[in-house]
Formats: structure tokens, C-alpha cells, sequence
């Protein structure tokens, strides 16, 4: 991987299976169960992502198999009742689809995930056409980085800018994933900025800056 920011296009799958509005019940079943996915794009067209079928969408039919759920619930859970009979993914599938483009950060996906709580999003260009799909797991691959890529990464993007001329070599070492930060530079101001810059870094699980300043320690 390149540098930071890394973008989904870095990290996300491009072989993707997805469902047609047509699609039955059962085929969306045995889809999700064959690929081992929580969730399906349902494309229309020239593959543009009209909705999501997820596992979600799919459980009210099992809820309320033999159940009579009184006025409250119907109207509490008019949705899921609508769902429960539904045979197929248009009628299944949650609409519009949340999606998120390849050139997108890490960041933004992952907030997407968290704020709207799914686990997949489609990734689409422009015009809406699938391109593949980024999962939780997908993001989390950044931390797999070598403990030596991350280091090179923060030598060339943190520390030679911000310290161009320090008073000692300022060293990065990195452990696990921990980035440790030491030496002495000339412009303390700069300390918070490393260790923030640093941080930012995908992959760094810990930051521990113990840089100090001329004459400082």
C-alpha cells in the first residue's frame, strides 16, 4: 500500500455477487449462504445499485411465520410485516442503497458503517454502477501493515517535513502496530503535530511521542 489516506478502492472486493429485483427469496438465501455474505446489491440495468437486500431484511419472514401481532405491532412494525411477505428482492430490499465510492477514505466508510450500523457497503461510480464491495473486515486489512512499512510511512510523511534540521535524529520505531517517537528537535510546537500526523497514519493501533525539545531532558 501507498500512503495515508488509503481509499476504499485500495481495500475493497471487486468479484461481488448480487441479486436482480427479480430475484426469489430463496435464491437470495442460498446466494448469501454459498458466498458467506451478510448482504446483497440488487442491481437493475447496466448494473446500477438500486438497494441492499441484507440477513435483516430477510428475518421477518421467519418473526412472524406464526404469529398474530396486534394493532400496535402492525403499526410499530408495518415494514417488517410488508417484508415478511415478500417473495422477492424488490420488495425485500432496503431502498436507496447506502453506498460509498472507491475514491473515498477509509475514514468516511467506516463512518458510514457505524452511523448507518451495516456491515457492506456497495461501492459505485458515478453513474451508480457497481464496482465491487467493502466490508468491516475490508477496513480492518490496514492493520496488516509490517511494523517496517509503517515506520517508512512516518519517517517520510511526519517526521522529515515537520523536522527537517533536529537537534539529535528523531527515531521511529514501531512494535505491533505501537509507534514510539524519540529524539530531540527545535520547535516543540511541532511535538503535538507528529504525534497527531501519526496517529493518522492506517495501520498505527498506538502512539507513544516521547520527543522533547533543545535542551529539554
Amino acid at each position: 500500500m501507498d500512503s495515508s489516506p488509503h481509499r476504499v478502492s485500495d481495500v475493497m472486493t471487486r468479484a461481488v455477487v448480487a441479486v436482480g429485483r427479480k430475484a426469489l427469496f430463496r435464491d437470495v438465501v442460498e446466494r448469501m449462504e454459498g458466498w458467506q455474505v451478510s448482504a446483497l446489491p440488487v442491481l437493475e440495468g447496466d448494473g446500477r445499485v438500486v438497494g441492499v437486500v441484507s440477513e435483516a431484511d430477510l428475518l421477518p419472514k421467519e418473526e412472524f411465520r406464526d404469529s398474530d401481532p396486534d394493532r400496535v405491532t402492525q403499526l410499530r412494525r408495518l415494514p417488517d410485516l410488508a417484508k415478511a411477505g415478500a417473495v422477492c428482492a424488490d420488495e425485500l430490499m432496503s431502498t436507496p442503497a447506502v453506498t460509498v465510492h472507491a475514491d473515498a477514505t477509509l475514514a468516511e466508510a467506516a463512518r458510514i458503517m457505524a452511523l448507518r450500523h451495516i456491515k457492506r457497503l456497495p461501492v459505485v461510480n458515478a453513474e451508480g454502477v457497481l464496482e465491487g464491495v467493502v466490508s468491516r473486515g475490508d477496513l480492518l486489512k490496514v492493520f496488516l501493515r509490517t511494523d517496517n512499512d509503517l515506520a517508512d510511512e512516518i519517517r517520510r510523511d511526519v517526521v522529515d517535513p515537520l523536522f527537517p534540521a533536529p537537534v539529535e535524529p528523531v527515531h521511529v520505531m514501531v512494535t505491533d502496530g505501537v509507534v514510539t517517537l524519540t529524539g530531540r528537535v527545535r520547535d516543540g510546537a511541532r511535538i503535538p503535530l507528529a504525534a497527531r500526523m501519526t496517529r493518522a497514519v492506517e495501520g498505527v493501533v498506538g502512539v507513544d511521542c516521547r520527543l522533547t525539545t533543545a535542551g529539554v531532558g
